[in-house]
Parts: C-alpha cells; sequence; structure tokens
C-alpha cells in the first residue's frame, strides 16, 4: 500500500481507553498503592488519554478511595467504573465514579462455553439473563454503559450476537468484544466485529471497542483489525502490562496511528511528549523493568551500534528512524558504541562532551575502544571519554571518585564518607552524607561535591559472575536540566560500582554544560 494521503476519506478518531490501573495491575506482583494510582492517573490525563479505568472499587476500601479521588480530580476524562454483573459491585462503581464530570458503568460477564460451564457454572439462558437484569439496573444510575462479553473469540458467534442483542436493548451503549486468552488472529478478529456490528439488531446504534491481550503478540495488530471491522475504541494499557503477556500497548497502537495515519486515516488524541514519562512512570511505579527491545520506549528503540547505520544517522535521521524519539520525551542516545561502531561515530560522540581527537590520536583511541569492546560489547559514554584522556594525556573527567566508606547497620540510618577530585582545581575533598540506605547516604555526599542539579533516576545491577569474587556492573541514569545521561561501573562492591557509575552520569552532564557555555560565548 503506498503512502500516500486519501483525501476523500475522513480521518477517523479512535478512542484511547486507558485500563493500566486495573486490569494493567492485575499483572503478577504488579500492584499499585493508591496514592501512587492517583500519581499515575495525573499523568495518564497528560498523556491525553479519552477514558481511564482507575480499578475495581469493590475489592478494597483502598481500592473504593483511589477509584473517587481520580474521579474528583480528573474532571477532563471519563471515568469508566469497573464491575461483575453483581448488584454489590454496581453500587460500589456507582458511588465511587459518582463525582465524575463524564462516566460510564464497565459490566462484564463470559460469554464463552468452557468459561459458563467451569467458572460461573451456569447455563447460556442464566447468562443472558443476569445480563438483562444488571444492564438495566446500571442504567439507573448512568447513561453511559459499556458491556463486555469477556472470552468473546472463543465463544459461539450466535450467543454472542444473542447477548449483545440484550444488551442493546438494556441501554447497554457500547460494546466490547474481547479477545480474553490472546487467541485470535487479526482477520478473525476483523470479521467478528463486522459480523456482529452489522448481524445484531440494533447492531449500528452503538459503538465498539477491542480489548485485546497478547498471549501470542497479536494484541496491536488484532486491535487494529478491530477497527478495520468497526471499532472505535481501543482498551489498552501503558508498557503493554496486564495478566499474563499483557495488553494491548498504548504507545505502540499510538504511534502506529501516528507514523502511518496517511493511509490509516485515523488519529488519537495522545500527547506523544508524554509518553516516554508515562511509560518510565508505570515502570517504576510496579517495580516492572521495560524490555531492551521494547518497542517505542525501550532502550534499544533509537539505538544504533552499526556503523553503517551509525554514520547515516549522522548524516540524515531518516535514514534508519521512522520516528522522532525526542517528539516522545526520549533523550536523543541513539548510538550506541560498540564493537561493530566506526571512527566517525567514536569522533562524533566526543566532540559531543567537547572532547577533541586529532586524526593521530583517533587511531589509538579507535584500537582501544575496539578491544574494549570486544571484551564488554557495548562502550559507554564515561569509558569512551576515559580512553581518550588515558590516550591524549589529559584528564576529561571533571571529577574522580577516589575512596568511599560506608557505615551500614539494621535499624540507624547508613553514614557514608566519599572523597572526590576536582580535576579543574587539582584538589581532593571529603564529604559525608546519611540516608535511609548505604547508596542513598553515598549519593548525598557524590551530590555535595559536584555542582549539577542531578536527580538520580533509575540504577541497574547486573552481576557479570558468581561466587564469592563476583563483579558487578552498575548502570545509572540521572536526569540534569530535562536531558538524561548515563553512567556505567564495574566493580566487586556494588555500592563502589554505582557510586562510580553516578559520577560518570553527572561528568557526562557537566561536560555537556561546559561544552553549551562555550558555544553561547564564542556565539556573543
Amino acid at each position: 500500500m503506498s503512502e500516500t494521503t486519501n483525501t476523500a476519506q475522513e480521518t477517523k478518531k479512535i478512542q484511547i481507553f486507558d485500563t493500566t490501573l486495573r486490569d494493567g495491575e492485575q499483572s503478577p506482583g504488579a500492584s499499585i498503592d493508591p496514592e501512587r494510582k492517583i500519581i499515575i492517573a495525573r499523568q495518564l490525563g497528560k498523556l491525553g488519554v479519552d477514558i481511564i479505568e482507575p480499578g475495581f472499587a469493590v475489592s478494597s476500601a483502598g481500592e473504593f478511595a483511589a477509584v473517587q479521588q481520580i474521579s474528583r480530580e480528573l474532571q477532563h476524562v471519563e471515568i469508566s467504573g469497573f464491575a461483575r454483573m453483581m448488584k454489590v459491585d454496581i453500587d460500589a462503581a456507582v458511588k465511587a465514579t459518582q463525582d465524575a464530570a463524564r462516566r460510564r458503568l464497565h459490566l462484564f460477564i463470559s460469554s464463552s462455553d468452557i468459561h459458563l460451564q467451569y467458572q460461573l457454572r451456569k447455563t447460556r439462558a442464566e447468562v443472558l439473563q443476569i445480563a438483562k437484569e444488571m444492564i438495566a439496573y446500571g442504567k439507573q444510575f448512568v447513561d453511559e454503559i459499556e458491556f463486555s462479553a469477556m472470552d468473546t473469540t472463543r465463544s459461539d458467534r450466535a450467543f454472542v450476537i444473542d447477548l449483545v442483542e440484550a444488551a442493546i436493548a438494556e441501554g447497554a451503549t457500547i460494546i466490547n468484544l474481547p479477545d480474553t486468552l490472546g487467541y485470535a488472529l487479526p482477520d478473525e478478529v476483523e470479521e467478528l466485529f463486522r459480523s456482529v456490528r452489522t448481524q445484531a439488531r440494533g447492531g449500528e446504534s452503538v459503538r465498539y471497542s477491542a480489548h485485546n491481550h497478547n498471549d501470542l503478540g497479536l494484541a496491536v495488530a488484532n486491535s487494529l483489525a478491530a477497527i478495520r471491522g468497526g471499532a472505535t475504541q481501543i482498551e489498552v494499557t501503558v508498557n503493554g502490562v496486564g495478566e499474563r503477556a499483557g495488553n494491548c500497548s498504548l504507545e505502540e497502537l499510538a504511534m502506529i496511528i501516528e507514523t502511518r495515519k496517511s493511509v490509516l486515516q485515523l488519529e488519537t488524541g495522545i500527547e506523544q511528549r508524554e509518553i516516554y514519562e508515562t511509560s518510565r512512570m508505570v515502570s517504576h511505579a510496579m517495580h516492572y523493568p521495560i524490555a531492551y527491545n521494547k518497542p517505542i520506549v525501550g532502550r534499544n528503540a533509537f539505538q544504533h551500534e552499526s556503523g553503517i547505520h551509525q554514520d547515516g544517522l549522522l548524516k540524515n535521521r531518516n535514514t534508519y528512524e521512522i520516528m522522532d524519539p525526542e517528539a516522545m520525551g526520549i533523550s536523543r542516545s541513539m548510538i550506541i558504541l560498540g564493537r561493530h561502531s566506526g571512527r566517525h561515530a567514536i569522533k562524533h560522540r566526543l566532540a559531543e562532551y567537547g572532547v577533541d581527537v586529532a586524526d593521530k590520536e583517533l587511531t589509538e583511541v579507535y584500537d582501544r575502544f575496539k578491544a574494549l569492546a570486544d571484551e564488554k560489547k557495548i562502550v559507554t559514554d564515561d569509558e569512551l571519554i576515559r580512553i581518550a584522556g588515558e590516550t591524549t594525556a589529559t584528564q576529561p573527567d571533571p571529577y574522580v571518585l577516589v575512596d568511599l566508606q560506608v557505615l551500614a547497620g539494621s535499624h540507624k540510618s547508613r553514614i557514608a564518607s566519599v572523597t572526590v577530585k576536582n580535576s579543574a582545581e587539582g584538589e581532593e575533598r571529603s564529604y559525608t552524607g546519611m540516608g535511609e540506605g548505604p547508596l542513598e547516604a553515598v549519593i548525598h555526599c557524590i551530590q555535595q561535591a559536584i555542582p549539577v542539579a542531578a536527580e538520580f533516576e533509575d540504577l541497574e545491577m547486573h552481576s557479570l559472575s558468581t561466587g564469592e569474587d563476583a563483579h558487578g556492573e552498575a548502570v545509572v541514569t540521572i536526569v540534569n536540566n530535562g536531558e538524561r545521561y548515563r553512567g556505567t561501573s564495574i566493580h566487586k562492591d556494588i555500592i563502589f560500582a554505582a557510586a562510580q557509575a553516578y559520577v560518570a552520569a553527572c561528568n557526562q552532564a557537566v561536560m555537556t554544560g561546559n561544552k553549551r557555555g562555550t558555544k553561547e560565548n564564542t556565539a556573543v
């Protein structure tokens, strides 16, 4: 299909229904405390989702309070009250969402025979009657009712149509046909939506929603197929979190629609610049790391190691990128220096930190870089800067961690002392600090030594060997003036490794700032 705009076709708006705080939280080990739920909901509002499903109000007092607070605060977003086909659930959802400016009830019941037989232990006739009664009961309180026939894609089509007809007759305004087990293929999903919409009585009078799980890796593809079949709302989660293999990924769906909008003729209200911050916030709140190769928000999504790719990117970004990471709030660290990198990329990276290497020195830097890359696979910026300093007999690192001592215990606050060398002044100074943990105490010391307002954003620890002499690799990410910097270090002492990685990241921030200042002075 050619990438040309069909001017005769009107662009269709797809509603984004976010269920990160309900279905997403059902990921094993990913529960979010009520206070953090409210913080994430505020960010989802900034992201531009149309509907938020903040939780399952009947499940606990804390969950009820979170749903209630989110309903009160986010007056510009529609709130979905989730409930089983039970009066107690409906009452809780109605009460928790009563202060929302716009709200709906989201009622669900299983439709597949295997669920009816083994889970509900009810007949089709009984399920049909329950659905009628509970939708009618919920309609007393709200105008918008979303009905979900759980496990639709493994259900008898005629029974699904019976359920949908009954739901519409009782006042349902949105019909959700979920692929609860991530079982269907895209063609099957498209045909399902088209047939239900055209064959059910009143089927053309309601809106349709898709809720697809990712067990076979098809959640996003199936959501696009549902749109082709007539769905105008897609239920998603940030980072694709959710039961088992998760749900349709919000960021993947949104960026497919944005990147290929001239072909798809679709649009959403998602604010691209908030995508990465939302992803990071959910990952931290759930303690769920993001896979390196995760599309859109993974560490490797916009990073290139191949020398051919790097050379092309340095000449024109569009050679190997179809999206702009900075538009999504992702800092531009697209080139990863590894064994496949070329001289051009290495010289360019050093120049970004104000380190100029003559051509005759570049050969030695490159040779030492390749030797380290063969050993480690990836060479970080701080390691490259150190190689350049050793080759040119200079000390490019503005600050050097000389010594570290930590007093740890089981009850009291930890006390740390560090010695840091200021390379520009040639002096070493010692600093002390306290924290609830040893690393926090160390970071408080280092922050006194290095005058950058760097936020310690993230720490990754990797074991590189086993046994008593094992080494650990620390990867620290900081934020300074809205830019992210990453430092790494390897050491037997994991606290020392983390401290060195933090100093390395801070050095990058300092050097970047110094280079910008030099450019501004030159311009003046």
